[in-house]
């Protein structure tokens, strides 16, 4: 089969002939029609993230129809069209994922291939009224927004939400979540235009937090948050205990800015503020969150479409940050 394949941090993605994965009981043989990348792709291929091994491939996103089955128990998903759960051994505990947890892309081979190897207990049957494009968006972020705001932040209908960052993949899917539940969401982005179209998803309003006084414009705007997901951190974090309500929940499941900075802490115990932390989700967080996008019928945002052989531009586009939404991979 034909993947793309990175040989070494640094190199270009390179698109090769390898062998096509053999099965063992319980697994289950994708045929990809698309996939997505994340950002932890990026990451993989300039050498800064944990446990890298070479060559890989990368994609932990993907949708397509199962062509072959290791057991015969399995061969009712001969066929059928799926989106494919990359939160792997999440492990016995709901409340964090267990020692053997992995995400599908690495150390295991990924999406970004004709075929994936993955297990059938993973396998999840695509939303009906979405693209292959669109489908292939959405397991990464959308099990990562669903958990961060209904598993952990317990978010709810009138709630008020500040979505940080959101151009990214994940933050882009938490407003259209949090909006289709009924939360007055709010935005933040280095970008105007990104803000702009953050509105044109539900957003009340948004802020660029390149602005000295970007807290205090939200200040202006909403009298406290109830919720704020975040996945930068760096020094602006520390205006959110400031931006709260009482009993306020803070989420965080990334740290592309930096570390947490010192915080007041008598702000945190006196308004009772909840810092939470999250990766992925379990099992029952993605059918969660598949069976909220078939009922709300939420179409994840695709900022741009690549051909699989074209998947380095795709990285490229990823390293300066400005898409909307998602990047895809359309297969060979």
């Amino acid at each position: 089969m034909k993947a793309i394949v990175l040989e070494a941090a640094g190199k270009p993605l390179i698109c090769k002939e390898v062998e096509k994965p053999a099965l063992a009981p319980g697994e289950v043989l994708v045929q990809i029609k698309a996939a997505a990348l994340n950002r932890r792709d990026y990451w993989i291929t300039i050498g800064k993230y944990a446990g890298i091994k070479y060559p890989i491939i990368l994609g932990s996103d993907g949708a397509g129809v199962v062509a072959e089955v290791g057991s015969d128990t399995d061969q009712h998903w001969i066929n059928k069209e799926v989106v494919i759960n990359p939160s792997n051994n999440y492990g016995q505990s709901d409340n964090y994922q267990g020692a053997d947890f992995k995400i599908l892309g690495l150390p295991d081979d990924g999406t970004f291939a004709e075929y994936v190897k993955t297990r059938a207990e993973y396998l999840h049957p695509k939303p009906t009224h979405l693209t292959w494009e669109q489908a292939a968006a959405i397991p990464l972020a959308g099990v990562t927004a669903y958990r961060a705001l209904f598993t952990k932040a317990k978010a709810k209908k009138g709630d008020k939400v500040l979505i940080s960052g959101v151009g990214a993949g994940t933050g882009a899917f938490a407003l259209q979540l949090a909006v289709a539940a009924g939360c007055h969401v709010f935005v933040t982005s280095g970008n105007g235009e990104k803000i702009e179209r953050a509105k044109h998803l539900g957003a009340a309003a948004g802020v660029n937090y390149k602005a000295q006084d970007w807290a205090e414009q939200l200040k202006l705007m909403v009298h406290g948050f109830d919720i704020i997901v975040d996945s930068a951190l760096g020094t602006g974090f520390a205006k959110f205990p400031d931006l709260c309500n009482p009993g306020g929940r803070i989420v965080i499941f990334g740290g592309t800015a930096g570390n947490i900075p010192p915080l007041d802490g008598r702000k945190v115990f006196w308004k009772q503020l909840q810092l939470l932390g999250t990766t992925m989700g379990t099992h029952d967080d993605f059918t969660a969150m598949i069976n909220f996008v078939n009922q709300h019928q939420i179409g994840p945002i695709v900022d741009e479409v690549f051909c699989f052989k074209d998947a380095q531009k795709a990285i490229d586009k990823m390293a300066d940050s400005s898409q909307f939404g998602k990047i895809v991979l359309q297969n060979l």
